[in-house]
């Protein structure tokens, strides 16, 4: 009877001892992609500061952001890739590493060239994060990873939502060279990536080998190929749709409402909070009700906020852009672990590609967008942009992959 009581006992005590750690990782990488973030939200924060100061165009700023998703989304699948075949866990130190070059680079940079290059750095870093980050938070996920993508998204939304306040509060009061103050985020995030580092290689092998059930017969090649592709679709018009806003929302408002600079910012950040707030519900719904659930609302339902925000006044286009932010958001989480369930074994790889591609349709999309606002107007921008959530519609084509889910 004492050695029953105690072979019971066994996995109670191991349980308590691993989800301490498991939730404290979560937290940790969650709180270095808020950092990560902050720092990437810089770059469009200080667009006006940058407009002003070196005469840009807007389809120079395009061009800047540009440069920055491009420099991400080009590298981040084969990092992803790479990683998924040799682990290099303190790589993401080393990410964070180049973000801080990056920063310091951009806080004394005097040419449009050393912008870019600064702009590239930032990305790079970024590039090197976001899929090994993606592979700690499921590694630590346990049986919730919609849950651990959501935590782990959630504070990156958070980290772009504090981006601008900080510009408004440091930078646009003080100067473009205050922006080395935000190497000093970057510093902290290397120390505590070199520590999650340390615990992803202590326990990789413990945890990754771990058989896992994918509670789904695979599908045909043919089929993964094609759901993959509307996945692709649903996050291109997902993250141009964002980077309309978060990169020429500030410009909408100035032009058509004529706040200033400072109001605008303090707007995008209201946006910006309500996606953040909006994260932390897609994952843990999909756990409970279905992935594909979740992506047809945060996708198709943002439509009908979309195609009335560019006809409401100031006060309107505040409260549509906290829908839009907060129904858009549940999106991103989901679709990622949709992928990575539809094609297991490939953590890294499928977190690399979407990052990628949402970094890569925000920068050709940005790039795009300069242009057309500078031969039209920001006003005909944002009215041509309200028709993208319709390509939500495309989630029709997606396998049910996921078994039948019960109650907790």
């Amino acid at each position: 009877m004492q050695a029953s009581a105690t072979l019971e006992e066994a996995p109670s005590r191991a349980a308590s001892w691993v989800q301490p750690t498991v939730i404290a990782v979560l937290l940790a990488i969650s709180f270095s992609h808020l950092l990560n973030d902050t720092i990437q939200a810089l770059i469009p924060s200080i667009y006006p500061l940058l407009r002003e100061s070196y005469h840009l165009t807007f389809a120079q700023l395009g061009w800047i952001t540009f440069t920055f998703q491009c420099t991400a989304s080009l590298f981040q699948p084969l990092v992803g890739w790479t990683l998924d075949r040799k682990p290099l866990p303190h790589s993401l130190a080393v990410g964070m590493g180049l973000s801080l070059i990056g920063l310091l680079a951009l806080s004394v940079a005097n040419n449009f060239g050393l912008i870019l290059l600064s702009a590239a750095m930032v990305g790079l870093g970024s590039a090197i994060f976001h899929p090994e980050a993606s592979r700690v938070a499921h590694m630590a996920a346990g049986m919730r990873p919609g849950f651990a993508q959501s935590l782990f998204q959630l504070g990156g939304n958070a980290g772009t939502a504090l981006g601008p306040l900080l510009a408004a509060i440091i930078i646009v009061s003080r100067g473009l060279g205050h922006i080395a103050w935000f190497s000093l985020l970057a510093l902290v995030g290397v120390i505590v990536l070199w520590k999650i580092g340390t615990w992803q290689r202590n326990n990789y092998h413990r945890i990754v080998h771990k058989a896992h059930p994918v509670g789904h017969r695979p599908l045909p090649r043919s089929r993964v190929i094609l759901s993959l592709g509307v996945l692709v679709a649903l996050v291109f018009s997902k993250y141009v749709y964002l980077t309309s806003l978060t990169s020429y929302y500030t410009f909408y408002l100035i032009d058509r409402f004529s706040v200033s600079i400072r109001t605008s910012q303090l707007f995008l950040f209201v946006f910006l909070f309500s996606v953040a707030l909006g994260t932390i519900v897609g994952g843990p719904v999909g756990d409970r009700i279905g992935r594909k659930r979740v992506i047809w609302f945060s996708i198709l339902g943002v439509a009908p906020f979309s195609l009335a925000l560019p006809h409401v006044g100031l006060v309107a286009t505040a409260v549509l852009t906290v829908f839009i932010g907060m129904i858009l958001a549940s999106a991103f989480s989901a679709i990622i672990v949709y992928a990575q369930e539809m094609v297991p074994g490939k953590v890294g790889m499928v977190a690399g590609l979407f990052f990628g591609l949402a970094f890569g349709s925000a920068g050709v999309g940005s790039a795009a967008l300069g242009q057309l606002a500078d031969h039209t107007s920001i006003e005909f921008v944002f009215a041509v942009c309200a028709f993208l959530p319709l390509i939500g519609l495309l989630t029709a084509f997606l396998p049910n992959i996921e078994p039948p889910r019960q109650r907790a």
